[in-house]
């Protein structure tokens, strides 16, 4: 007796959904470029789109969402000895592996659509708030205080972004992300280390 799965599988909707959705907002705007529009180029319903993102401004950030769902996991296997301003570093740099030149996130080579939307921004610093707080309970549970963790975590962060910026904005020759980011976080961490 064989099992049949009924529609299309998860992993092609969504990327049918965020491909749609780039071509829209590059030919149309992102602020003319509605979620029926999106889902009937991609052949699929308005339900569909939201059972994979809860708004249209989610579809810029799936490469960074998933890459970062991974932090977590990276800060928790990071061994006890590693001092933790360092774990803080080398997590990141495992996550940043993930990036090479061929592989940009949608959000870091259009981010002047994010700049002028209220709502893409409102999406952006959700995800910095959340990573943040991912970031801070870590180096919490490392007996850092709470307002050195909190500093660290947004400090780092912003330097995070800006090296990936750089990166993205660096063009073919960018090569990977990893040493851009070590050349932005590093100082930060090692700044926060001596204190």
């Amino acid at each position: 007796m064989s099992s049949s799965v009924r529609g299309r599988p998860t992993v092609s909707s969504r990327e049918m959904l965020q491909e749609a959705a780039f071509e829209l907002f590059l030919e149309q705007t992102y602020a003319r470029t509605t979620v029926d529009q999106i889902a009937q180029r991609a052949g699929v319903s308005r339900n569909t789109f939201f059972n994979y993102f809860a708004a249209k401004s989610d579809v810029f950030w799936v490469d960074l969402d998933d890459s970062l769902g991974r932090l977590s996991l990276c800060l928790r296997d990071m061994s006890v000895q590693t001092e933790p301003m360092q774990a803080v570093l080398d997590a990141l740099l495992l996550v940043a592996r993930d990036f090479g030149p061929s592989r940009v996130p949608w959000a870091l080579t259009q981010y002047s659509l994010i700049g002028g939307v209220s709502e893409l921004q409102a999406s952006a610093m959700s995800r910095l708030a959340t990573q943040a707080r991912v970031l801070s309970d870590f180096l919490t549970g490392r007996g850092v205080s709470a307002s050195v963790a909190r500093s660290v975590s947004y400090a780092t962060l912003g330097a995070a972004v800006a090296a990936a910026q750089d990166w993205a904005s660096a063009g073919v020759g960018r090569g990977p992300l990893e040493p851009y980011l070590r050349s932005a976080v590093g100082p930060v961490v090692e700044g926060f280390t001596q204190r």
